[in-house]
């Protein structure tokens, strides 16, 4: 009987699970390049074969993205936000918007409950970072700032599911988010977010996040 060459399963998943621990602390961060072959092997205690592996599985559920000649790049932060990746892809811009409310309201009354005093310091700083993009004109620094202060947002959950289905949503979400004549024409609803959710308002943080939505919706 020949022997098998294929790389135990085992050895893979480790080599996955430990790619999956730096997409998982921001280490690799999508749109960044990860490490060649030769040093992912040696940081994780594999052998080549076994992270070529890895890297092929994870391309193939849309997580990695390998471009011929130029290595291989962090397409998604992991499964969850690869699948929605792809299927916001193939929607319009009103099925977005109508899966962001469902998630946002909900989110943002949760937040207001649970909120914790972290949670209004980090959403601070996010709204203070907003609002010098737009000052400065960044329209791509005023992109990152609002669509991590969303983020923040469902993170003032400690619903750990909940982040993790919202963060697929991040990468739509940027290309969702415009600078016009360096004004942000969504500030004060920005700001009633976050007042109602410092608040600890529950029905406030909704109705704020449905009103912000709806102006979003018809600007489109």
């Amino acid at each position: 009987m020949p022997l098998s060459t294929t790389t135990p399963r085992s050895l893979v998943d480790q080599a996955i699970d430990g790619m999956g621990d730096l997409l998982a602390t921001g280490e690799w961060a999508v749109g960044t390049r990860i490490p060649p072959e030769p040093e992912l092997a040696a940081a994780l205690g594999v052998s080549r074969n076994t992270v070529r592996e890895a890297v092929r599985a994870l391309a193939h559920t849309g997580v990695l993205e390998v471009r011929r000649g130029d290595g291989t790049y962090v397409a998604a932060a992991n499964e969850v936000a690869a699948m929605m990746r792809r299927q916001v892809s193939r929607v319009d811009l009103q099925h977005v918007l109508e899966v962001r409310q469902a998630i946002e309201t909900q989110a943002a009354a949760l937040a207001a409950e649970r909120r914790s005093e972290d949670d209004v310091r980090a959403l601070t700083a996010l709204m203070e970072r907003r609002a010098a993009a737009a000052a400065a004109g960044d329209a791509e620094a005023f992109a990152d700032a609002d669509a991590e202060f969303h983020l923040g947002v469902v993170t003032a959950t400690h619903n750990p599911l909940l982040i993790e289905l919202y963060a697929g949503f991040e990468g739509t979400l940027r290309t969702m988010i415009h600078l016009d004549d360096e004004t942000d024409e969504l500030a004060d609803e920005h700001a009633a977010v976050f007042d109602a959710i410092r608040a600890q308002d529950p029905r406030a943080a909704a109705a704020a996040v449905t009103g912000l939505l709806h102006t979003l919706g018809a600007d489109a």
